[in-house]
C-alpha cells in the first residue's frame, strides 16, 4: 500500500488551507479504531474530513460522509466534547519536512488557538493527538507508555513534544548542480537507493517518479550515469522542489497508486481528495475482504469436517442397526431348537425358517440357550431403538452440512476484491454466521447498513433482467420478497446454489434462450461451476418454500421443470 508521503502531504495541507480556512467543525465521529471524520462548514458548503492513523493508511484529506451508526469510541467523544462548534482557523506544518500537521481551533478567526489537533502521518507511528494551549496532551489516539518508547512518550497530561527529527540532509532548491551531483554519487550505487540516502524528505515513489521523467531506472548505478543523465535528473530534481514550493501539484493515478505531481501522461483527477479517499478505501477494504474471507472460509471448512465425521459415525450406527432383524431371526430360530443347544458351545448351526440355508449364531459358552436368546432379542431392540435416535440426528446433520455448503459456495463465488459490494456481501455473511451462532460476536469497523447489499444483474437475450443471489440474506430477499407472481425461479437441483430470478411482465413470455441462459447462469453461481453440465429446476415463486425452522437461504420447490445449464457458457461470457 502507498503511504502518504511528504510531497503528498503538503499537496493536501496547501489545498485545506486555500479553500478550508477557516471553517466550523459540526460534527465529531469515529468511523473506526484508526479513522475519525471532522464535518468541516464554510461559507459556500460542508464537507468531511477524514483522518487517519492507520499503520498502513494513514491520510489526512477530504472524504465521503460516515455511516449513520452509532459512534462508541473514547477518543472521538473527547474530541466532540473540546472541538465541537470551534472554527479551524489555520494549519501549520509543524516542522520542515516532517509530515506532521498542526490544526489550530479557536472560538472565532483572528483570536489565539484554544486547541491543536497534531496529526502525525508516520507510517506504524502515526497518531493524532489533542493538545491544549498550554502545551498538555488532553487525549490521544493511540498513547505511548514508556515501555512502549524510551525516546517519546506520549500520554495524557504530558507536554507535547514533536517526534525526533530523521537524520539527513534537507533538500534545497538553491543547491547548486555540482554539490547536489557530488552529494548523490558520493558512494556509488543504485541510483533510486543513492538518492533516497542522501535527503530526508524524499520517498521511494517520488523518487521513481523523478527517475522515470528523467528517462533512467532506479537499478542504475550513478556510475553509469554520462553528463546529460545528471543534467536532466536534476533538472527533475529540481522542478520537484519548484512543486513542492509553488504548490502546483497535478494529482493523477498510477496503475497500482497515485501521484500528485502528474509529470507523466497519466489519468488525471479532479483534486487530491478524490484520490486518496478513493485509493485509501478500496486498500483498506481489500485487506479487510482478505481478512474477512480467510476467517470465513477457515471457520466453515473446519466445522464441515466435523460435521461430516458425525455424520459418517451416524451413518454406521445406521448399518449397525440394520442387523436388528438379524439378531431376532437368530433368536427365534435358537428358541425353535432348544433340543440342539450342549452345554460349554460356543456357537450353533441351524437351517433358516424361510431358505433353509444354514446359519451360524455365536453363542456364550457360559449361557444357556434360552440365556443366549435373551441377548439376542435384547440386542434386536437396542439396535431398533438406535435406528429409531440416530436417523433424525442424521438428517439434522445432513441439513447443517447442506446449509454450510450452501454459505460455502457463495463465499466460493466472491473470489477476489472488486469494489465495496463485495466487501458488503462478505459481512452480511458474516452476520448471518453470527446470528447462528456459528460466530462469536466480536467488535467489527463501523459500516453502513442504510442499505443491504445488492444481487448480480444479468440480461437475457430477449431483454429480461436476471437477478442472482450473492449470499443467503440476497437470495431470501430474491425468493421470498422480491419474487413477482409472473417471474420464475433457478436453482440447482440438490445442490449448493445461489436463488436465481428471471424478472418477467405479465404477458411476457420467455423464449428457450432465455431459460437456457437463466439456467447457465444458475449452475455458474453453484458449486458445480467446474462441471460440463449441471441439472437446474425452474418453476413459478409460489411454489417455493421455506421450511418451518430451517436457516437463511434454504428452500423447497414443486411443480418444478428440469434444465440441463452449462457452466462454462456463462464462464465465457463473464471473462
Amino acid at each position: 500500500m502507498q503511504p502518504v508521503d511528504y510531497t503528498t502531504l503538503i499537496a493536501v495541507s496547501s489545498d485545506l488551507k486555500s479553500n478550508w480556512l477557516p471553517a466550523r467543525i459540526e460534527q465529531v465521529y469515529q468511523r473506526d479504531r484508526y479513522t475519525i471524520n471532522l464535518a468541516l462548514r464554510n461559507l459556500k458548503t460542508r464537507k468531511w474530513l477524514t483522518i487517519g492513523w492507520h499503520p498502513q493508511a494513514a491520510r489526512i484529506c477530504l472524504g465521503s460522509p460516515p455511516p449513520r451508526v452509532p459512534d462508541t469510541f473514547t477518543f472521538s467523544d473527547q474530541l466532540r466534547h473540546q472541538l465541537n462548534g470551534l472554527a479551524l482557523i489555520e494549519i501549520v506544518n509543524l516542522a520542515p519536512w516532517e509530515r506532521v500537521l498542526d490544526l489550530q481551533f479557536a472560538q472565532r478567526p483572528g483570536e489565539e488557538p484554544l486547541w491543536h489537533l497534531y496529526v502525525e502521518i508516520m507510517g506504524k507511528y502515526s497518531n493524532v493527538i489533542l493538545v491544549d494551549a498550554s502545551g498538555q496532551i488532553v487525549t490521544a489516539a493511540h498513547q505511548v507508555n514508556a515501555n512502549q518508547s524510551s525516546l517519546r512518550q506520549i500520554q495524557t497530561g504530558q507536554p507535547y513534544q514533536i517526534p525526533p527529527p530523521l537524520t539527513g540532509t534537507i533538500p534545497k532548491l538553491q543547491e547548486s548542480k555540482s554539490s547536489w551531483q557530488a552529494r548523490v554519487s558520493l558512494i556509488p550505487g543504485k541510483l533510486q537507493r543513492q538518492l533516497l540516502n542522501s535527503y530526508r524528505g524524499l520517498s521511494p515513489k517520488v523518487a521513481s517518479e523523478i527517475i522515470a521523467a528523467a528517462e533512467l531506472s532506479p537499478e542504475q548505478t550513478t556510475e553509469s550515469l554520462h553528463s546529460s543523465d545528471w543534467q536532466q535528473l536534476f533538472r527533475y530534481w529540481q522542478k520537484w522542489l519548484q512543486t513542492l514550493a509553488t504548490s502546483a501539484f497535478k494529482p493523477a493515478w498510477f496503475q497500482d497508486g497515485y501521484t500528485v505531481l502528474g509529470w507523466q501522461d497519466l489519468a488525471t483527477a479532479d483534486n487530491i481528495h478524490h484520490i486518496l479517499d478513493k485509493y485509501y478505501t478500496q486498500e483498506l477494504e481489500k485487506q479487510e475482504f482478505q481478512q474477512i474471507k480467510h476467517q470465513l472460509s477457515q471457520k466453515i471448512t473446519n466445522l464441515l469436517k466435523k460435521l461430516q465425521q458425525k455424520a459418517d459415525i451416524f451413518r454406521q450406527r445406521l448399518e449397525q442397526s440394520d442387523r436388528s432383524e438379524e439378531y431376532r431371526s437368530q433368536a427365534d430360530l435358537l428358541m425353535a431348537h432348544l433340543q440342539q443347544w450342549q452345554p460349554g458351545m460356543k456357537s450353533i448351526t441351524l437351517a433358516d425358517f424361510a431358505t433353509g440355508e444354514p446359519v451360524k449364531i455365536p453363542l456364550n459358552p457360559e449361557k444357556n440357550a434360552v440365556q443366549n436368546a435373551q441377548s439376542l432379542y435384547k440386542n434386536h431392540q437396542k439396535l431398533k431403538r438406535a435406528k429409531t435416535t440416530v436417523q433424525p440426528l442424521l438428517e439434522a446433520v445432513e441439513s447443517e452440512i447442506n446449509y454450510l455448503q450452501q454459505v460455502q459456495t457463495a463465499l466460493n463465488q466472491i473470489e477476489n476484491y472488486q469494489n465495496s459490494a463485495d466487501l458488503q456481501t462478505l459481512t452480511e455473511i458474516r452476520e448471518e454466521l453470527i446470528q447462528q451462532e456459528y460466530l462469536q460476536t466480536e467488535r467489527q469497523p463501523n459500516r453502513s447498513v442504510d442499505q443491504d447489499s445488492q444481487p448480480y444483474r444479468y440480461t437475457t437475450p430477449s431483454g429480461f433482467e436476471l437477478w442472482v443471489g450473492r449470499n443467503n440474506r440476497q437470495n431470501e430477499q430474491l425468493t421470498f420478497r422480491i419474487a413477482g407472481d409472473y417471474d420464475l425461479w433457478f436453482h440447482t437441483q440438490e445442490i449448493p446454489g445461489s436463488h436465481v430470478l428471471l424478472r418477467l411482465q405479465p404477458g411476457a413470455v420467455p423464449d428457450q434462450a432465455d431459460l437456457q441462459f437463466s439456467a447457465d447462469l444458475a449452475a455458474y453461481h453453484s458449486q458445480a461451476r467446474e462441471s460440463e453440465q449441471v441439472p437446474v429446476v425452474y418453476t413459478e415463486p409460489k411454489n417455493v418454500y421455506k421450511p418451518k425452522g430451517a436457516k437463511p437461504g434454504m428452500a423447497i420447490y414443486k411443480r418444478e421443470t428440469v434444465i440441463w445449464g452449462r457452466p462454462q457458457q456463462s464462464k465465457k461470457l463473464l471473462v
